[in-house]
């Protein structure tokens, strides 16, 4: 089969920082789909991963996480899935990723594509949409049924990216008052019309914004960008008793004794999590697809690719890994077709 992949971490301006292959397709065992890719969209975990270091692959590296495709074949064990379902999903961090013609991913983290979607407008939405929900509802413990949590203020740090897209209309539509950052006028627009109430910029100070904009503090913050650079500002700026997360790992140790004058709770969200540890709970994120796919299908979310490329070759994926890297795109880049 075809596949995109690497040998050698390279910049993604050098020719062989990702290759055109051709692989062995794989077979399904346990609770294995076997799924032929239709679409796939990149995300900025594809870039760390990729992102040059002294290490050279034996066998070919296969990157990508989120995908959307059809299902060809099934592992012996498999309950909820048959040759011939569309499906869409993110994956997992320990396994070969996504950019190959056939890929391999358990059903527990699977959920049915939505329906009103193509399978290139599917593929920007699982990673996103999973990072969202999990950080919203289980690790903030909010509730995400309409109308939820009115009165309560959300600061995204980050609101015209992937997650934050998502997260905002999610926020939105559960009742929070969603401020989001943003920089520029395109990304300010965009998140206003994701549903954010209110835009501050987030090269600028918090407070004195949010005070204009008739805000003391936050309740609560959902950090998806630079937790080292905003992490004095978050502290500063969220309630007593209020509750922080954030998906972006540190390269500092924070100072955890900014948050205890407050009672403040800190949490991390990795949507690996669950796939890389087997959790016991692990079918939720087939459950939050499933959710995602009917608000979908209901209208009431809609898919954030803003860019489809064609077809999924190693120029194309060059090319989105360049434009993420940049550090200026908005929604997601999506790639469709071998």
């Amino acid at each position: 089969m075809k596949a995109v992949g690497l040998y050698r971490y390279l910049p993604i301006s050098d020719p062989e920082s990702l290759l055109d292959l051709e692989v062995e397709r794989p077979r399904p065992q346990g609770r294995d789909l076997l799924v032929q890719i239709q679409a796939v969209s990149v995300n900025p975990v594809d870039t760390k991963i990729r992102a040059p270091k002294d290490k050279v692959e034996s066998t070919p590296k296969i990157l990508g996480f989120d995908a959307a495709g059809i299902v060809v074949e099934t592992g012996p064990e498999c309950q909820w899935y048959k040759p011939g379902d569309e499906v869409f999903y993110a994956g997992s961090n320990v396994r070969q990723g996504t950019n190959a013609e056939y890929h391999l991913v358990d059903e527990r983290i699977v959920g049915r594509k939505p329906k009103t979607l193509s399978f290139a407008e599917a593929a920007a939405l699982p990673l996103t949409s999973l990072t969202a929900w999990e950080a919203l509802e289980d690790r903030l413990g909010f509730s995400l049924e309409p109308g939820a949590n009115r009165g309560t203020s959300l600061l995204i740090i980050g609101a015209a990216g992937g997650v934050g897209s998502i997260a905002t209309q999610l926020a939105k539509r559960a009742g929070f008052t969603v401020i989001g950052t943003a920089s520029r006028p395109e990304t300010r627009e965009w998140a206003l019309q994701h549903g954010a109430d209110h835009i501050v910029d987030h090269s600028r100070p918090f407070r004195p914004q949010l005070e204009a904009i008739g805000f003391r503090d936050v309740d609560a913050i959902l950090c998806l960008n630079s937790t080292d650079k905003h992490w004095e500002q978050m502290a500063d700026v969220i309630a007593p008793q209020g509750k922080i997360c954030s998906i972006v790992e540190t390269s500092t140790l924070l100072n955890l004794e900014r948050l205890f004058g407050k009672s403040v709770t800190f949490a991390w969200e990795l949507m690996f999590t669950r796939p890389r540890y087997q959790t016991p709970d692990m079918a939720r994120q087939r459950d939050i697809l499933n959710r995602v796919a009917d608000l979908v299908d209901e209208g009431q979310i809609r898919s954030t690719m803003t860019e489809h490329l064609s077809p999924i070759n190693a120029e194309n994926l060059r090319k989105a890994h360049a434009k993420l890297e940049s550090g200026r795109t908005i929604g997601k880049i999506v790639l469709s077709g071998f």
